[in-house]
């Protein structure tokens, strides 16, 4: 047992949190639209083929922002395939993954998915295999409301009024080999900045992110930023950041302390932003768009990559990729990753968790059957209901753990955030050994506030079998219960951590 504690003052204020940190990321990848999303003839589809369990849960994971069409599948696409008469679509090989893409879902049919799940669209532009050009013609249909070809071909199709996309990225993981039209850092940069001004020519209301590394361990990781923003500081507003965390070779406390990788990357590319600003004497800051995050099993314990079956002759359509099963382990670090880009509100302006449905998903469904939540579904869930206007720092004295590559970290990760209404505190113990029992001084939030505070509510994801997790066969395994010995009174709130576990709480 660890004795903690920590102080909630709301002057450690660290910004405003913008809700598009919340946000999602659909790609036309495996199963995520078609058996996912999409899935005409099943029980409880729509009358255009849209799975109502599965917009309930979308619903109730609370996505603000939902990127699309990708992810390595935009470097491919022609979004004209995905619009008109759905007859006279074209079926094209996806060789991002290796895929038949059928394009029975497009800009249309994913923005009306979207009205019913209550999220705004974020589109990508293809830079891959098109140019600027393209992105053009993209935006003139998606934005315009000019009496043009591309806006009478919208409202032939169904939409005459415009569909107001206000975020967009310039291309998908760009410094990556396996891109299609893979582009140095030069000639990237250039390209994005004239496609950007461009951009703005048409619509000068956007707001746009250019792709930053796919990794922190990315060989060119710093220089690619540095030599990118140098092109584009003065046409965009964000940079992306893309990481995935996994457990690797059974060492659970050493994937316990992915929060301070994703933390140390994100400060290191507001560093390099903000030397580039400095360098052109701008007082301008570049906001991060971390557009990608989750717990992915992307490598096999040898290393090889995993998911990617399909290769050779067969081009199947919707197969099954990268259908990870989270664990209670994997929930938790979740968790932390949220806290974390909390914790750095004042430069992660937008993110988006990959992905939503089966697809690295915190939701899967069966062919003609049910949909469920995997583990992840509750912190994200929790955190996106739960969290307040304004973040606030939470500093924790529990002690440390040893992780190989990060030394002693903090054993308690902690954030809060404040409304008018309440606030609400959100915590995970890293350590695989010891319960830490925390004392929270809240002194300096009721002086502020003027009034005694009590507990809404709690919510605790813990499991004694960290591998423990939901599937088809048992959907309900792994939950939330509440905190039971969490207690508050005029000066402090007390509760106790279990080893391995993330909760919240709300204070009204």
């Amino acid at each position: 047992m660890t004795d903690a504690r920590a102080r909630l003052d709301p002057h450690n204020e660290i910004a405003a949190i913008d809700r598009r940190i919340f946000g999602g990321f659909v790609e036309h990848l495996g199963r995520h639209i078609y058996d996912g999303i999409f899935e005409p003839g099943h029980p409880e589809a729509d009358g255009h083929g849209f799975r109502q369990d599965v917009v309930a849960l979308v619903k109730e994971l609370g996505v603000s922002t939902i990127r699309y069409p990708g992810g390595n599948f935009v470097s491919g696409y022609r979004w004209e395939d995905g619009v008109g008469p759905k007859d006279e679509r074209p079926r094209r090989l996806d060789l991002a993954w290796h895929s038949t893409e059928t394009n029975e879902i497009g800009l249309h049919e994913f923005a009306d998915w979207l009205e019913l799940v209550g999220s705004d669209l974020m589109l990508a532009v293809n830079l891959g295999t098109r140019g600027t050009q393209e992105a053009l013609d993209l935006l003139e249909y998606a934005n315009a409301s000019a009496d043009t070809a591309f806006t009478r071909q919208r409202t032939a199709n169904g939409r005459p009024d415009p569909f107001g996309v206000s975020m967009w990225c310039l291309g998908n993981e760009m410094d990556g080999p396996w891109q299609l039209g893979h582009r140095n850092a030069d000639d990237y940069g250039r390209i994005a900045s004239r496609t950007a001004k461009a951009m703005r020519m048409l619509d000068p209301g956007v707001e746009l992110v250019v792709c930053g590394s796919s990794a922190s361990s990315m060989p060119t990781f710093g220089s690619w930023e540095r030599t990118v923003l140098g092109h584009t500081f003065d046409d965009v507003d964000f940079i992306s950041c893309h990481s995935y965390y996994q457990e690797r070779g059974g060492d659970a406390q050493e994937f316990l302390a992915s929060g301070v990788d994703m933390a140390r990357f994100i400060e290191s590319v507001v560093a390099i932003a903000d030397s580039v600003a400095a360098e052109k004497k701008s007082d301008k800051r570049i906001m991060i768009s971390f557009d990608e995050w989750n717990v992915w099993y992307l490598h096999n314990e040898d290393g090889s990559e995993s998911g990617h079956e399909f290769k050779g002759g067969a081009w199947p359509v919707a197969p099954r990729l990268l259908e990870d099963r989270y664990h209670a382990l994997d929930a938790v670090v979740f968790g932390d990753l949220l806290i974390t880009l909390l914790q750095h509100a004042d430069r992660v302006r937008s993110a988006s968790l990959a992905q939503l449905v089966n697809v690295i998903a915190p939701i899967m469904t069966e062919p003609g059957g049910p949909a469920w939540k995997q583990t992840t579904f509750f912190p994200f869930s929790i955190t996106s209901r739960l969290a307040g206007d304004r973040a606030v720092r939470v500093p924790v004295d529990a002690g440390t753990v040893t992780s190989e590559r990060f030394g002693e970290v903090a054993a308690v990760n902690a954030v809060a955030t404040i409304d008018d209404e309440g606030v609400s505190l959100f915590l995970v113990n890293r350590s695989t050994e010891a319960a830490a029992s925390l004392t929270v001084d809240l002194a300096p939030l009721v002086r502020e506030l003027g009034r005694e505070v009590s507990l809404a509510e709690s919510h605790l994801l813990h499991e004694d079998d960290i591998y423990a997790a939901n599937s088809l066969d048992d959907r309900e395994r792994v939950g939330v219960r509440p905190l039971g010995d969490a207690t508050v009174d005029a000066t402090g709130l007390r509760l106790m951590l279990p080893p391995v576990s993330w909760a919240a709480l709300r204070l009204a």
